[in-house]
């Protein structure tokens, strides 16, 4: 006790005492009172030391609050007053009381020694300054933080045993329970059971999670949950069912019966956080199949993890499939390069008002910064694809009608119980009201009146969901009856008039396509090559002409060019154009008829000659040149043309017309009548 005495100066006595006090839990405080007990004494042993009683500072923020943890508010209060110099003490029960890791306990020595600050625990009192005392501290910190280790390692060594042998009892999610002998059963409850099997069954048909929870909000369907924590812990609630719940549900290993530890791999960050990631199967701890009952099979689990590592477009191989989406690309996650072996991606343009697809490799090229593998118009492969599948499907189209047919209808089946489970649920829960209300004395009416309101409110749920379940049945019975129906039965007898339907969505359409086809392999050389991949292991080889750039696709034609070429011998743009459309002609861009601004395109592109330019090369003169060399005027040369005088050809859409030299020129008479005797001198 001299000794510590002789450590106290008058520095520090002029300076607060600061007491921290700690305990790690909650249940500690509660039942291990002793230890905070002996943490408050300290109080006493600052003022034996010369501290005055008001001098001592208590923090006991962190009463309850595990040391590991990186937002502890008084102990961060504690070393900002060591650091501002205002402690001339720190009291603790034992160094582990005050800082859990070396870090922080370091940090702390070192802040003590530069403010001059003293630290006391029970058993003695300590000068950081001073290199014995700092470095028994040191090691008292480092035998702390290796009995923590140690404590540890054998709570996580006995529960990783039980893990690895499938007995560690954890939190189950929605749907399985613990029997009273702590085994796996399905959850007693028939709609939460229901609810469970029909998002498996609608995965399965669906193929996607996104449609399944659409299939749940169409049907107005919800899904069971219990909570972990807040007001509703423990207890079923229902909600509409989401995205992320539907991946939780389908990739949880614990519906197929089978025990998993380790899924998730969790540290904690610098700011007091917990990260955790999620391991590959391989890195798990315990993966026990046929642990106990389950919704679907092992092997079922397997099928979904692999259509959903399929569908996944943020991870997975280069040659992974996505699910069926709205764009028109007939082979969207099917088309694979046949140059590099990884699946094709879409892009799309616009031409004439629709969306056509082309199908790119790319991959490789934005991974190297080089250029595409290949580049291919897809409008020509997807008309190809679907007249193969107008040819396959024809022989099966009613096996395929009869199929849809059963799944609509089992369907319907499973929605109508889901909701009948609903009402059963309502009913018993306004039964057991009644009999709550039953049961009370009728003098107390203040309890009476409760039960009675909550009577009442279970009736009109329970009129609610009837209501709902007879609503939602005829409307099912209306749908299936009047558009599915009639769809099934177009199916079954007239399939290529359903694939060539414009209503027909394009995601629909290329679901059949998934029916029948695995993949297509496209290689691009003087002709397109497509192998096709079908459902069982045979095979299609088709090739297809590579689609016209642009430019040569709307070139006209060398033999049109001819065509115009012998007309403009006899006839202007505007009789060609009529001629070429009696013949049947169309135009390349847009299919419509000819006119006569259309041939003279045409004509000035092919550099031809015109009408008026090939009559002038045979010698016909223009209507002035005619009129000077008879010396009339122009109004005359016209009528001597209509009179037979004179020879005229049209030479051009307007009219007019380039004229033959006679023979025998006409004279103009004295009356203003022609004369046939022959003009002298004339040029």
């Amino acid at each position: 006790m001299l000794e510590s005495r002789s450590k106290v100066a008058a520095s520090h006595l002029a300076r607060s005492a600061y007491l921290y006090v700690r305990q790690s839990t909650l249940r500690q405080v509660f039942e291990n009172s002793e230890s905070t007990q002996r943490q408050y004494a300290l109080r006493e042993r600052a003022v034996a030391l010369g501290w005055k009683s008001e001098c001592v500072m208590v923090i006991d923020k962190d009463l309850g609050r595990s040391g590991a943890t990186a937002d502890r508010e008084g102990f961060q209060h504690l070393v900002a007053e060591v650091s501002l110099g205002r402690a001339g003490i720190v009291l603790g029960l034992e160094v582990s009381r005050l800082a859990r890791n070396n870090a922080d306990w370091h940090r702390l020595l070192e802040i003590c020694s530069l403010t001059d600050t003293l630290i006391l625990d029970e058993d003695g009192l300590y000068n950081p300054s001073e290199f014995n005392d700092r470095l028994l501290l040191g090691l008292k910190g480092t035998m702390s933080e290796a009995e923590l280790h140690v404590l540890k390692a054998r709570l996580l060594g006995g529960l990783l045993n039980k893990a690895r042998r499938g007995e560690l009892k954890t939190p189950l999610p929605v749907g399985l329970v613990y029997d009273p002998l702590d085994r796996v059963q399905l959850d007693p409850d028939a709609q939460v059971r229901q609810s469970l099997r029909l998002l498996f069954e609608t995965f399965e048909q669906t193929g996607s999670a996104g449609a399944t929870v659409r299939s749940f909000a169409a049907s107005e369907l919800q899904f069971p949950s219990r909570p972990r924590s807040g007001p509703a812990k423990g207890k079923l609630v229902w909600r509409p069912l989401t995205h992320w719940r539907t991946l939780q549900v389908l990739h949880n290993p614990r519906y197929a019966g089978a025990f998993a530890y380790g899924r998730r791999r969790s540290r904690r960050m610098p700011d007091g956080s917990v990260l955790s990631v999620k391991a590959e199967r391989k890195d798990w701890i315990a993966l026990h199949p046929e642990q106990h009952p389950g919704y679907i099979t092992w092997e079922r689990f397997e099928t979904n993890q692999r259509v959903l590592a399929r569908n996944a477009r943020a991870h997975g191989s280069d040659r992974r499939k996505s699910p069926p989406r709205e764009g028109p690309a007939l082979l969207q996650g099917l088309a694979l390069c046949g140059v590099c072996g990884t699946r094709m991606g879409v892009r799309y343009h616009v031409r004439q008002g629709r969306r056509v697809p082309d199908y790119v490799c790319q991959r490789e090229g934005i991974a190297k910064a080089e250029g595409h593998c290949q580049h291919i118009p897809g409008a020509g492969i997807d008309r190809a694809v679907g007249e193969l599948l107008l040819e396959r499907m024809t022989p099966v189209a009613l096996e395929v009608a009869l199929q849809v047919q059963a799944e609509l209808e089992r369907r319907e089946e499973e929605a109508k119980a889901w909701r009948a489970l609903q009402v059963q649920r309502a009913r018993e829960e306004a039964d057991l009201a009644r009999r709550r209300y039953e049961q009370v004395d009728p003098a107390n009416r203040l309890v009476a009146s409760v039960l009675e309101g909550e009577w009442n409110a279970r009736l009109m749920a329970l009129e609610e969901a009837q209501r709902e379940y007879e609503r939602k049945r005829a409307e099912d019975r209306q749908r299936l009856g009047q558009q599915q129906r009639e769809r099934v039965l177009a199916l079954a007898t007239d399939f290529p008039r359903l694939w060539n339907d414009p209503a027909t969505p394009d995601r629909e359409r290329k679901r059949m396509v998934r029916l029948l086809i695995e993949d297509v392999t496209l290689t691009r050389g003087e002709q397109i090559a497509l192998g096709v991949r079908l459902r069982g292991g045979a095979t299609e080889q088709l090739e297809i002409p590579p689609e016209l750039p642009v430019w040569k696709r709307y070139r006209t034609p060398p033999e049109l060019v001819d065509e115009i070429d012998v007309l403009l011998e006899e006839h202007t743009d505007g009789a060609i154009a009529e001629i070429l459309n009696r013949r049947g002609r169309r135009r390349l861009k847009g299919g419509g008829t000819f006119g006569a601004k259309h041939v003279q395109r045409i004509r000035r592109t092919c550099k031809l000659t015109s009408r008026r330019e090939r009559l002038l090369a045979g010698g016909l003169l223009p209507l002035q040149e005619m009129a000077r060399r008879l010396g009339i005027s122009v109004s005359t040369v016209k009528a001597w043309r209509k009179r037979g005088r004179l020879t005229g050809h049209v030479c051009d859409g307007r009219g007019s017309c380039l004229y033959e030299w006679p023979d025998q020129p006409p004279v103009k008479s004295k009356g203003g009548r022609p004369r046939s005797t022959k003009m002298e001198g004339a040029r």
